[in-house]
């Protein structure tokens, strides 16, 4: 294998090892459109080569705001292997946030994909004088495009192609990569600094979590590549000789599996939560026995631990017969051939994780943080470093300690430089022994294995005195069919509350069922039968909770969270302070008639 001490060298080492006639595919059109390894090659150098006829210098950043596709790749690698920046961003966020990252990032071009974000963004664009042009992937009338670099660079290459070689000799692995923005749930982001190092280190380091993937597995892109986690995915994938397949659109996904027989993908818990709760559905609606057996592997699957001394032979025949008569068929619903999946950006549900693998298809939660490139621990694909629940095991390579407050603080070769203008922030989150402080409560037991307990920023405190910690009763809570997104409140309040959206695909049917008519979901949520069936399932819940954790009052809303809602960061957590204010009234309602 080739050294990889720069991003780049991922695709030199392809070349050598992993010479494939598809090395990238996407989905367009309603066909797959395929790129080999050499395609691969001549699209990068073109672009580094037309950048240079531009003028390109080291360490100048370009911007890109895209869905997933193989374009990115080529922009990507094509940057830097002459030594500019990425400022890869999020395509759903606000004009304000558009705004700061293009100028605080000091981005030359931008290049957007299609023409949807182009007129989204070219206000932006002629509000910020340090962008000097706008490029699209898609041919965006009007528009200048992509292409026109790659061809200047190909009308060049004879005189540039020397300078080219040079300037990927001069890259350094402690060069600045890229600058990604974090979103946070508060504030305007703020530019991490990562350098090749950081993310080198980070998925070399993950090479340990996924041996069971192989060269020739097929992985399926969806999360956005401006997600850290994704994006060092997609150099691990890479790495380990996999082709990576991009999603046509997120509702295709399910359908994008399939037709690929995906072997591995990286998701947030949010689209495991909506594909388990679309196979539940799907059992619900099973004539009689059949719908019988399908809750009784459920059942089966509820109970399976992960270390094979405490599974009973009774109980590992029962697991068998649940996998042929049902479990097979979850797996051909995903492709039939899904090894593993990693999932991050928030915390999985203990009972997802343990039902998936009772089904043969490996879960792997894992943790990090962009600031950590951004492994940090990771559940592994054997016992004993996988435990449901916890955020696995810290490789040998990162150094974990927890202070006395219980906070996670982290060191190692994947902590990023610091923020982009910002040493004041950067002293603040990296103390002078050069821990970095997460900000996440967490537990790390004898095995190395982290369990995170709660946000710090998050946990308030009653006006009782005793504290309480959001995340983990949300988790619980989220287990119920009904309830599709909840928040916990109760900030310098007397008791514990929640804000609900209830899972009104779910609801609708239990609806029909029990013979509940209404016509709009700003019915249901006011509907007596309803608030009295909600009330049962919070009782339920409430049980395994302590005292001052137990929810004392909720209220049902019929609107759902989204990051394009304002309501949600683009990686899915819950932007606590928008929704409180957007729910002003309902909280009043809440702590002014208890």
């Amino acid at each position: 294998m080739t050294r990889i001490t720069r991003t780049f060298d991922v695709l030199t080492n392809a070349e050598e090892n992993f010479n494939y006639e598809v090395a990238l595919s996407v989905k367009r059109h309603g066909k797959w459109e395929n790129f080999s390894t050499a395609e691969y090659r001549k699209h990068v150098d073109n672009f580094s080569l037309g950048l240079l006829a531009m003028g390109f210098e080291k360490g100048d950043k370009i911007a890109s705001v895209t869905n997933n596709r193989p374009e990115w790749n080529f922009i990507d690698f094509g940057m830097s292997q002459i030594g500019c920046v990425h400022v890869g961003i999020y395509p759903t966020i606000s004009e304000t946030e558009y705004l700061h990252i293009l100028s605080h990032s000091d981005a030359k071009i931008i290049i957007v994909s299609d023409a949807e974000l182009y007129e989204k963004i070219k206000p932006v664009f002629d509000k910020t004088d340090n962008l000097k042009a706008i490029y699209t992937f898609d041919e965006v009338k009007g528009a200048r495009n992509w292409k026109e670099i790659c061809e200047l660079g190909i009308s060049k290459e004879k005189e540039l192609r020397p300078m080219l070689e040079k300037r990927r000799d001069d890259v350094q692995p402690d060069d600045l990569l890229t600058l990604i923005y974090t979103s946070g749930t508060t504030g305007l982001s703020k530019g991490v600094m990562l350098t090749h190092n950081n993310v080198v280190s980070n998925f070399t380091l993950a090479y340990q979590f996924c041996e069971y993937l192989k060269p020739g597995d097929r992985a399926l892109s969806f999360l956005p590549l401006s997600h850290v986690l994704e994006r060092v995915g997609n150099y691990l994938w890479q790495a380990k000789g996999l082709v990576i397949y991009y999603a046509e659109r997120l509702d295709t996904i399910g359908d994008n599996m399939k037709e690929i027989k995906v072997n591995t993908f990286i998701t947030v818990p949010r689209v495991f939560e909506k594909v388990y709760d679309k196979i539940i559905n799907k059992g619900r609606e099973l004539p009689a026995i059949k719908k019988m057996i399908f809750f009784w592997a459920v059942k089966v699957g509820d109970k399976y631990d992960p270390d094979p001394k405490k599974r009973s032979a009774f109980y590992n025949l029962k697991l068998a017969l649940a996998n042929k008569l049902i479990f097979s068929k979850w797996r051909e619903a995903l492709g039939g051939e899904l090894k593993g999946v990693i999932s991050g950006g928030a915390a999985l549900q203990p009972r997802l994780a343990r039902i998936f693998w009772a089904a043969q298809i490996i879960v792997q939660e894992g943790y990090g943080l962009t600031e950590t490139s951004p492994i940090i621990s990771a559940n592994n694909s054997y016992f004993p470093w996988i435990k449901f629940g916890s955020v696995g095991v810290v490789p040998k390579e990162v150094d974990v300690m927890i202070a006395e407050d219980g906070e996670i603080l982290a060191k190692g070769e994947n902590l990023m430089k610091g923020y982009y203008k910002n040493p004041e922030l950067t002293k603040e989150v990296i103390d002078e022994d050069g821990w970095f402080h997460t900000g996440d409560i967490g537990e790390l037991d004898e095995n190395r294995m982290l369990t995170i307990t709660d946000r710090k920023k998050e946990i308030f405190k009653l006006s009782g005195g005793k504290y309480v910690a959001p995340q983990q009763i949300e988790n619980k809570f989220k287990e119920s069919q009904f309830i599709d997104q909840i928040m916990v409140v109760g900030e310098n309040e007397k008791f514990t509350a929640a804000i609900i959206v209830p899972d009104f695909v779910f609801l609708h049917n239990w609806c029909f069922l029990h013979k509940v008519k209404f016509v709009e979901n700003t019915d249901l949520v006011k509907h007596p039968k309803i608030l009295a069936r909600y009330q049962e399932e919070v009782d339920k819940y409430n049980e395994s909770l302590g005292q001052v954790s137990k929810i004392k009052v909720f209220e049902l809303v019929s609107e759902s969270w989204t990051p394009e809602s304002g309501d949600l960061s683009p990686t899915q957590k819950l932007k606590r302070k928008v929704i409180m204010s957007k729910y002003k009234k309902i909280l009043y309602k809440i702590y002014e008639k208890n």
